[in-house]
């Protein structure tokens, strides 16, 4: 019987849809092939977790690796380093690149340089435009698409549609769940003058909670009007999140750590460094993102990676670009959190693995079950460290938590069934490949 697993992970605590208990998985070809107790000697290697916990592999739906155009802050394999690092076995990529993700050939490109490249699995967000609107019902549908990306405020890059009517071409043509950036682009526009120079914290004033809910509120009229279903992105107010409780039917929302964790206190100690688009806002904001998890009315957790050089923070506010790192941080900050009694692990793991699979439709991951895919994210919930600059393998090599002590921390990241990374060091070669969604199978 020896060798009929590849690899047995045995007597971990594992956290899934059904429950928390002392299980072992076994993996033959990079899937699950049984949970259970499973006789060790079936197995070609075996890896004891003993008093780890094991859960579903992480995906975080939203970062910003930076490749093609700005690779002096981030590419697709340092980013994915970072996602490896933190325990995070897939990424949805976004499209704000250079040139945009915007036609077939950007995403095969995009695909191309990713494969076997990157050290997790992928897939890449397409903007949506005015110019593309036609190729819409293809481009959400092809091989390594996570679907279609629209900006309605501006932020990083050149991708912006704040129009109704070009919001509502777009959403009459998808039909797998688009996703948006929800800052009402005229009011950020008029609000312009409220920046102060050489001041980030006057960052949530110019942006501000209004211009969100606007966006928002504006998207799911349309969304209605068209039929469509939405994902709105780092929401980060409280009115946002009363709103969108009354239209979970055509819209799901996602959270940050950041949002969940920072407030607008920190600019005094992290100014630039804690300018972000949609920005940290006061802690009545952070306490009404934090309801919403409690809620239900949030479906998802991304961190919003958004890499720049600690020299480009530093140009004076607001000439300094928004955006931070956050792909490696997220599983030790919310493990943290967990710790702190503020959620549940049960409720971390629908939010970082099952939550992904059911809005997106992502086929054979964000469970662990047999005939899925072997991605694990292995967690010492009793470990005590504390987050460095120097641990962050993100090319732009500064977090915005450094010095910070977590409890609960990434042990081991494992990605259809190869260890990537074990206790803080890249353990394979990069093999990552496409995500598969159920609404772009391959025919066969």
């Amino acid at each position: 019987m020896s060798g009929t697993y590849e690899l047995l992970f045995r007597n971990g605590t594992v956290v899934n849809q059904d429950g928390v208990g002392t299980l072992d998985i076994a993996v033959r070809d990079g899937r699950i092939a049984a949970i259970g107790d499973v006789d060790p000697r079936r197995a070609g290697k075996v890896i004891d977790c003993t008093g780890l916990h094991i859960l579903p592999g992480v995906i975080d739906s939203q970062v910003h690796f930076r490749e093609p155009g700005a690779e002096h802050k981030e590419d697709l394999e340092t980013g994915s380093r970072a996602a490896a690092m933190g325990g995070v076995t897939a990424v949805f990529e976004m499209p704000n690149t250079k040139p945009t993700t915007t036609s077939a050939d950007a995403l095969a490109d995009k695909i191309g340089r990713g494969r076997h490249r990157m050290h997790c699995d992928f897939a890449f967000w397409v903007g949506g435009t005015r110019e593309n609107v036609g190729d819409i019902p293809d481009l959400e549908r092809l091989p390594g698409a996570a679907g279609i990306k629209v900006f309605i405020g501006s932020s990083t890059g050149d991708l912006l549609v704040d129009d109704d009517a070009g919001i509502e071409a777009i959403l009459s043509k998808t039909r797998r769940r688009a996703a948006f950036h929800a800052e009402d682009e005229a009011r950020l526009e008029e609000r312009k003058p409220l920046r102060v120079e050489g001041d980030p914290s006057s960052h949530p004033i110019w942006r501000d909670e209004i211009a969100a809910l606007k966006a928002t509120e504006r998207l799911v009229t349309i969304a209605r009007r068209t039929g469509a279903r939405i994902h709105v992105l780092h929401i980060s107010t409280a009115e946002e999140i009363d709103y969108l409780a009354g239209h979970k039917d055509v819209a799901t929302a996602e959270a940050t750590p950041h949002h969940l964790t920072l407030s607008a206190d920190d600019y005094a100690r992290l100014g630039n460094l804690l300018q972000m688009n949609p920005p940290v806002r006061d802690a009545r904001h952070r306490t009404g993102v934090w309801k919403g998890v409690a809620q239900g009315i949030i479906d998802v957790l991304g961190s919003d990676h958004a890499p720049h050089t600690l020299e480009e923070k530093a140009k004076p506010y607001p000439a300094s670009p928004s955006g931070m790192t956050g792909v490696q941080t997220l599983v030790p900050i919310m493990l943290d959190h967990v710790n702190a009694g503020r959620l549940t692990l049960e409720r971390l793991v629908d939010l970082t693995s099952a939550g992904p699979s059911r809005i997106f439709g992502i086929a054979r991951k964000g469970r662990i079950a047999v005939g899925y895919d072997a991605d694990l994210t292995i967690v010492d919930m009793k470990r005590r460290e504390t987050i460095r600059n120097g641990w962050i393998a993100s090319r732009a090599g500064w977090t915005p938590y450094d010095g910070k002590r977590v409890i609960g921390w990434p042990v081991g990241t494992i990605v259809r069934g190869k260890r990537v990374m074990w206790d803080g060091e890249l353990t394979a070669p990069s093999t990552g490949e496409p995500v598969v969604f159920l609404d772009a199978l391959p025919r066969g």
